[in-house]
């Protein structure tokens, strides 16, 4: 059931445990894999005590938290996600403060229109720059501690404030903010000492409900008519490279090398629902309701496909990447003989999270699959 202002309804994610199954030797990856997917979030099961000054109160009901762990390792199915998310935001009109909106850690009053915002994951930066806020502090992933360098000339200049993996409380609190902006998924160990320094909403999760986390974050500024007009942008350029490509639908896999593991991002992913909403298929290895499904580099014949797009999330030098690609194996991939295996920024691909990294994503796949789109 969806809280309503005043209640003391907290949301909390069920438990389930991580879905795998072997497709030729890949590992299928549930929810949890969001989590390594942009990079990690430190500490285990945290508590759901309320906090709350400088205007904001979280309200929440006494029990015990999700154990943090578990949601990591695999926690709700993304149906159940959404469904819960259609109770976040706020019934306050445009310009009405205080409001209260509803989120994944219960309610949080914002007393006034927020002007000093902290965000706490690559989402949150792409969509408050996506609506013209310029946030004054912001943490990076481990693989990518610096501005991604498509926001780079919108952001302005915010404090760092730490990594995904290690926020610096400290710092966060030394810039006075009025909001702070993140995830149950990745922070919820620190919520309660963050809500002590600002009001603060979090979404359940990053990556695949995307678009409901931009209406979400921008319920606080009474901007969610701008995110919708956005999103409803985004979909209309999508839909125009489907019907511009006709019947002709090529087979695209997104293939990313990170430290320890190579994956190929399947249907509940930030790419895969971008994909979707053009549309244009994945090979079957990908036609999974998960994150992704991990390879082995002897299985690099699994992510054959008409157009392979690859990313690496950090260095190069500590994934396999140069192996792979430097590899007998590869140069039998359909994709790579016909010349359609390109590599693609991994900030927008893979770590955007938002409207203004999935339209770069857009431009991307109509440059090299539809060009005359």
């Amino acid at each position: 059931m969806s809280p309503t202002p005043g209640s003391q309804t907290v949301h909390r994610t069920s438990r389930r445990s991580l879905l795998t199954a072997g497709l030729g030797g890949g590992v299928v990856l549930g929810l949890g894999g969001l989590l390594t997917a942009c990079g990690s979030s430190g500490g285990s099961a945290g508590s759901d005590s309320p906090g709350g000054s400088a205007g904001g109160t979280a309200q929440a009901s006494s029990g015990s938290s999700p154990n943090q762990k578990s949601v990591k390792q695999g926690g709700d199915d993304y149906a159940a996600v959404i469904e819960k998310m259609k109770g976040f935001g706020t019934d306050a009109a445009p310009g009405v403060y205080p409001r209260t909106v509803r989120h994944a850690m219960g309610e949080t009053v914002i007393p006034a229109k927020p002007v000093r915002v902290v965000v706490l994951d690559t989402g949150e930066l792409d969509n408050v720059v996506s609506l013209g806020i310029q946030p004054v502090g912001v943490v990076y992933t481990d693989g990518s501690k610096s501005m991604p360098s498509y926001l780079r000339d919108k952001a302005g200049s915010p404090a760092n404030v730490g990594t995904i993996n290690s926020l610096n409380l400290e710092a966060i609190a030394a810039l006075k903010p009025d909001l702070i902006l993140g995830s149950q998924l990745r922070a919820q160990d620190q919520y309660a000492q963050l809500s002590k320094i600002a009001p603060t909403v979090f979404a359940m999760r990053p990556g695949y409900p995307w678009k409901q986390n931009f209406q979400l974050n921008a319920s606080p500024f009474g901007l969610e008519a701008e995110a919708r007009a956005q999103l409803d942008a985004y979909q209309g350029a999508a839909a125009a490279i489907g019907a511009g490509l006709g019947d002709k639908r090529p087979t695209i896999t997104p293939l990313r090398f990170m430290p320890g593991k190579t994956r190929l991002y399947a249907e509940l992913s930030f790419i895969g629902t971008i994909l979707t909403d053009v549309p244009l298929p994945q090979p079957k290895i990908e036609q999974v309701k998960e994150l992704a499904v991990e390879i082995s580099a002897e299985q690099i014949d699994k992510a054959d496909a008409d157009w392979i797009f690859y990313g690496v999330y950090g260095s190069p030098s500590s994934t396999n990447q140069d192996a792979v690609l430097g590899g007998a194996l590869w140069k039998t991939l359909g994709g790579v003989k016909s010349g359609q295996a390109r590599p693609v920024s991994d900030e927008t691909w893979f770590l955007g999270l938002g409207v203004m990294a999935a339209n770069a994503v857009l431009a991307d796949l109509k440059g090299f699959v539809a060009p005359g789109a």
